[in-house]
């Protein structure tokens, strides 16, 4: 196979040089390159130009990169594919900032597929509608004779109008589901706000039963497209069912048994409430983790770990904390430590990875003390685990990670200021000065990962690390800076979600870094915002993506359009 050179760039390649610390900002402390090779799938060479030449051959095709910057590829560690893909094709609420300009996109789409069933929309702000407080009759204002199902910019709530009701079969008689609660007014009627598990067990299974295998494939190709045009070749998905693992599955039929991103997985485990049901969900993840690992697809599509959602999300107070909101109240977790700490030790005994999601400072805790608790139980063993966004953690919280081996996995466009506001007002005391504070783990020498979360924010990689490295919007510049305090130089952002986002789901010696012998993922970018500052992530291009040697996305460099094929 002849092996082809990339010259004539300026090669990021997140590998710190040995002795240098992980909070060093100096730039020479940072590992660069001029030209590389690829052999294969993997990297032959990573270095300069008189090297690449004399390892590649004289056969060796040459591809000239402009002096553009090269990057590995990102990985996006937490995210949701199947719903990102989804939500591409949805009514995009995040930058409607009052009911009326709501209602006017709900009444647009409603005109323009009068015969849809329904009309489906995502992203809204709770400081985007009167007193942050959603009902039906709002919805019912704009769209009545179909159902409108609404998911909320964090997906843990849904707002529904009258017929979506209806549709679901809530009435004031219909049980809140352990974890969850169905909003009612002052009567006891449902008012049109479903909450964490209601959403996920009443809208969420309702509209997943609606949708086809066909609907499915359209959006697993969404939201591949999506990734690899913004320089993203790896993905960890934080809510795996087998409707999306049937979906990717098909997606590699249709390529001849590989995928042109690498998906990890982690399976969803709800909390039933009976314990036998729990282990036994995760029993099954581990026999599709051994299945998937041993497949022909493994190096494209595999089953890593499980998710458990301990709490819900600061913006609609039902992130468990341990002292109460501005307003008095408080949550309780979904998940009870009496019922986390089996399924911990199981899922730690089988070697899965556990990811869990804690927003709030009490829900870190417990998942922490899981996490202890497995290791008691099982004994020495190799395992790296994660809690997924810590966005508010008590003061300690990060040594205790770093000591126990735990991976901080935290998402920056969360920190955006156009949504913070809303974030601010619900703890309003001194809790909101360490909001988002990524250092603190940088610091205590925790692994951090960085992630989108898509789609309860924005995909696109560049953007994200805007946020990072700035602390401010990708979304409105005209919000100042949130905590600025707690932004990290560019090149260490980029290595958290490039180098350490690929650790995080084991992939830490085999991609994430540009080194020899690891594999040949990389994006090349239009600009190259070290040289010309932060600002410019907001308006770079990826003009080519390379996942395993192969160019899976290309741009012309000079309008944007598309010129390469999917793989």
């Amino acid at each position: 196979m002849t092996r082809t050179i990339f010259r004539n760039a300026r090669i990021f390649t997140a590998d710190a040089p040995a002795g240098a610390a992980a909070t060093d900002t100096d730039s020479a402390a940072v590992t660069w390159a001029e030209a590389l090779v690829v052999d294969g799938d993997t990297l032959a060479h990573v270095g300069d130009e008189a090297g690449a030449v004399r390892i590649a051959g004289a056969d060796a095709a040459i591809v000239d990169l402009g002096g553009r910057l090269v990057l590995p590829g990102f990985t996006d560690a937490h995210t949701h594919l199947v719903m990102m893909g989804d939500a591409l094709g949805r009514v995009g609420l995040t930058d409607a900032r009052t009911l009326d300009e709501i209602r006017a996109r709900l009444r647009a789409a409603r005109a323009a597929d009068p015969d849809a069933p329904r009309v489906l929309g995502r992203g809204w702000l709770f400081d985007s509608v009167p007193g942050g407080a959603p009902t039906a009759a709002m919805l019912d204002a704009a769209v009545t004779d179909v159902p409108v199902y609404l998911d909320a910019n964090d997906y843990h709530s849904c707002w529904v109008n009258s017929a979506a009701l209806a549709e679901l079969g809530i009435t004031r008689d219909t049980p809140d589901p352990i974890g969850g609660r169905i909003s009612r007014d002052a009567d006891g009627e449902a008012d049109g706000m479903l909450y964490e598990t209601a959403a996920q067990q009443f809208a969420w299974d309702h509209l997943a039963n609606a949708t086809t295998d066909a609907d499915r494939d359209a959006a697993v190709e969404r939201t591949i497209d999506a990734y690899l045009a913004t320089g993203v070749t790896g993905v960890v998905d934080m809510a795996f069912d087998g409707l999306g693992l049937a979906a990717f599955r098909r997606a590699a039929e249709r390529r001849g048994g590989s995928l042109p991103i690498r998906v990890a997985a982690h399976w969803f485990v709800a909390n039933t409430g009976d314990d036998a049901a729990n282990l036994a969900q995760v029993a099954e993840a581990a026999r599709l983790a051994a299945e998937t690992s041993a497949a022909p697809t493994a190096p494209w599509l595999r089953i890593v770990g499980i998710k458990l959602v301990l709490d819900g999300v600061i913006d609609a107070c039902t992130a468990a904390m341990r002292h109460p909101y501005a307003d008095g109240s408080n949550a309780e977790p979904i998940w009870p430590p009496a019922a986390l700490n089996p399924v911990v030790a199981a899922a730690d005994a089988a070697g899965l990875q556990v990811a869990q999601h804690a927003i709030g400072d009490y829900a870190s805790e417990i998942a922490l003390d899981a996490l202890e608790h497995a290791a008691e139980v099982n004994g020495d063993r190799p395992r790296r685990h994660r809690i997924e966004h810590l966005e508010y953690a008590a003061p300690g919280t990060a040594e205790r990670m770093s000591r126990l081996g735990v991976t901080a996995s935290m998402q920056p466009v969360h920190a955006d200021p156009a949504i913070f506001d809303n974030w601010v007002a619900m703890l309003g005391d001194e809790r909101v000065e360490r909001a988002f504070a990524w250092p603190e783990y940088v610091d205590a020498g925790a692994l951090l990962a960085f992630s989108t979360d898509a789609p309860t924010a924005p995909h696109e990689a560049l953007h994200n690390m805007y946020v990072a490295a700035t602390r401010k919007s990708a979304l409105d510049p005209s919000h100042a800076p949130a905590l600025p305090g707690f932004a990290l130089p560019l090149a260490q952002a980029i290595g958290h979600a490039t180098r350490d986002a690929a650790a995080s789901c084991g992939d830490g010696d085999a991609r994430g870094r540009l080194v020899a012998g690891l594999a040949a993922d990389f994006a090349v970018l239009d600009v190259d915002p070290f040289e010309v500052g932060d600002e410019a992530l907001l308006t770079a291009r990826v003009i080519r993506t390379v996942v395993a040697g192969a160019t899976v996305f290309e741009a012309d460099a000079d309008d944007g359009a598309a010129t390469a094929a999917r793989s």
